[in-house]
C-alpha cells in the first residue's frame, strides 16, 4: 500500500493502552513490593509522568493492562478522602490541590492480564473497550521529554497519514540486539515506509539501527493479527509480529521522534531520567547543577 496524506475522515485518537503487568525485575530488590511504575521521578510517580503525556496529547482515556499486586496504580489515580480531609484540616491547600488534580487527570481503566503472555496479548485484553478506534500504545518503562510529547508527534503523523505509526530511534550497533528493528525505506524528513520489524537482531547482521521505542498509534485491525497470531517459543504473543503484519497487508509508518528518551526500567536509565528531571526543575535544577559540578571537580581532584 502507498502511503498518501489522509482525508478528514479519519477518527480522533481518544485512548491510550499502558501495559502494567510487568515484574520489574531489572529493577529488583525494590520492585519486589512497589510496583515500578509507582518509582519516584523526582516527587512523581513515573506513571503519572507517562499518564499526563497522554492527557496534554489530547487522549482522553488510559486502559491500564494490570497484573498482580499493581492495584497501586489504579489507587494512585483515584481520590484519597481521608488524605484529602488531612491536608484540609492541617491547612496545606497546595498539596491539597496537588492531590485533587491526580485524580481529575483522565478516565481509567484497569483491565488485568492474568497471565504474563507477552506485549502483543497486553494489547489485545483492550480489544473490548478500544472497539474499532485508532490507540495510542505508551510503554512506561520509556521517559522521553520533549515539546511537542513524542505521544503528539505521533498523533499529528497519524493525523495527516491515516496509517499505524511507530517511533523510532537511532540506536548504537553493539545495541541492536535489545530491540525491535525495523527495515524500509526512508521517503520523507524523519519518515519511513516500515516493511517489517525484525526482534533482536544480532550485531552485524542487523538491517538497520532504527529502534522501535515505547510509543505506538496503532489501528484497531491490529487486534485481528494479534489474535491470529501464535505464541512464541517463550509462549507470548509479540506484538512485534503483528505490526510485521500490519505493514505488509496495509502499511506502517516509522517515524524518528525528537526527544531524550530514558529506559527507567534499567536502574541506569532511572537515575539519568531523575536527573534530568531535576534538573529542568526550577525549584531543584540550580541546585542539583551546583552539586553535580561539585561532585565532577571532586572525582577530578581524586584523580
Amino acid at each position: 500500500m502507498q502511503i498518501r496524506k489522509n482525508t478528514p475522515n479519519h477518527k480522533p485518537v481518544r485512548k491510550a493502552v499502558i501495559p502494567v503487568a510487568g515484574l520489574g525485575t531489572r529493577l529488583l530488590p525494590i520492585t519486589k513490593s512497589v510496583p515500578k511504575e509507582l518509582l519516584p521521578v523526582v516527587d512523581v510517580p513515573a506513571i503519572q509522568v507517562v499518564v499526563e503525556e497522554c492527557v496534554n496529547a489530547g487522549i482522553e482515556e488510559v486502559i491500564f493492562i494490570t497484573g498482580r499486586g499493581k492495584g497501586g496504580i489504579e489507587d494512585h489515580f483515584d481520590f484519597n478522602f481521608e488524605l484529602e480531609k488531612i491536608l484540609e484540616d492541617r491547612g496545606k491547600f497546595e498539596e491539597l490541590s496537588r492531590v485533587r488534580s491526580i485524580s481529575k487527570l483522565i478516565r481509567t481503566i484497569a483491565i488485568r492480564q492474568k497471565r504474563p503472555l507477552g506485549l502483543g496479548h497486553a494489547v489485545l485484553c483492550a480489544r473490548d473497550v478500544i472497539e474499532d478506534e485508532p490507540f495510542m500504545v505508551v510503554l512506561p518503562d520509556d521517559l522521553i521529554g520533549s515539546e511537542p510529547s513524542v505521544t503528539k508527534q505521533l498523533i499529528e503523523v497519524y493525523e495527516k497519514y491515516g496509517q499505524g505509526v511507530v517511533s523510532l530511534m537511532p540506536v548504537p550497533e553493539e545495541e541492536v540486539s535489545r530491540y525491535g528493528i525495523v527495515t524500509g525505506e526512508n521517503w520523507a524528513p524523519s519518515l519511513h515506509r516500515v516493511r517489517t520489524i525484525v526482534e533482536k537482531p544480532e550485531p552485524g547482521i542487523s538491517p538497520s539501527n532504527l529502534a522501535v521505542i515505547g510509543r505506538y498509534l496503532l489501528p484497531s485491525h491490529i487486534f485481528e493479527y494479534l489474535e491470529e497470531l501464535e505464541p512464541d517459543e517463550s509462549g507470548e504473543i509479540q506484538l512485534t509480529d503483528g505490526l510485521s503484519r500490519l505493514a505488509k497487508e496495509r502499511a506502517l509508518v516509522g517515524y524518528e521522534f525528537t526527544g531524550r528518551r530514558h529506559d527507567i526500567g534499567d536502574k541506569l536509565g532511572f537515575l539519568t531520567a531523575n536527573i534530568s528531571y531535576a534538573l529542568g526543575r526550577e525549584d531543584l535544577g540550580p541546585k542539583v547543577l551546583a552539586y553535580l559540578r561539585k561532585k565532577v571537580a571532586e572525582a577530578d581532584g581524586d584523580g
